[in-house]
């Protein structure tokens, strides 16, 4: 039945294990492959396309998301609707821009889940098992200086802490990926910052952080 890959991907994403095409993936293109061809995960047949990444792979930062919405859904893009729209204009206010080609000012952007969940529910434990070894492989060919968790989803995942949002911002700690300890800073998901536009201040405080943490 078509439980049993879903049910035998959670299990292998909970013990660590990723699919096995994906141990073989070099690059992010090949990366973004493994997850066209990854059918396990029961989002991608509710979602229009495939949202893995977009910015400069190069990038020093790496910005991590929740998942795709309705804008991101349609373009296959990551923060490409209202929220992106924010994000862009709050990266700007550091020197930030995920089209730059100088990777010290660049940005790459990616998500713990890659396709939409339907009505843009909250991704479940399970989708986000099943999706955590593609961030972390990622993250491993990316090797960001610095990681920045938009939103309680990819700190709780990246971390293992459990905190809220409120709590986690604005405190560095540390993601360990292949060994290797990458400083990271969760900080408030910009749709948080449009339902509540007076905690820009707190995104500011983060931001400000992410500048000084770059040019240290």
């Amino acid at each position: 039945t078509a439980a049993r890959p879903v049910a035998a991907a959670v299990q292998a994403a909970r013990k660590g294990e990723a699919p096995a095409d994906l141990a073989s993936c070099s690059t992010l293109a090949e990366i973004e492959a493994a997850l066209s061809a990854f059918d396990a995960c029961p989002l991608k047949k509710t979602a229009t396309n495939l949202c893995y990444a977009d910015g400069n792979p190069s990038a020093r930062v790496m910005l991590v998301g929740e998942a795709p919405g309705r804008d991101e859904d349609i373009q296959g893009k990551p923060f490409v609707g209202r929220s992106g729209q924010l994000l862009d204009r709050m990266l700007a206010a550091i020197g930030l821009d995920r089209k730059a080609e100088d990777r010290d000012s660049a940005v790459f952007i990616t998500n713990t889940i890659f396709w939409r969940p339907p009505g843009n529910r909250t991704p479940t434990e399970d989708e986000t098992a099943m999706c955590l070894p593609f961030l972390l492989r990622t993250i491993e060919i990316q090797k960001p200086d610095v990681i920045v968790c938009l939103g309680a989803t990819p700190a709780h995942r990246l971390t293992g802490r459990s905190d809220g949002i409120l709590k986690l911002r604005g405190k560095w700690t540390e993601a360990t990926v292949s060994g290797r300890k990458i400083p990271l800073l969760p900080t408030l998901h910009p749709a948080y910052l449009l339902r509540q536009p007076a905690q820009k201040r707190l995104a500011w405080r983060d931001l400000l952080a992410i500048k000084s943490a770059l040019s240290s």
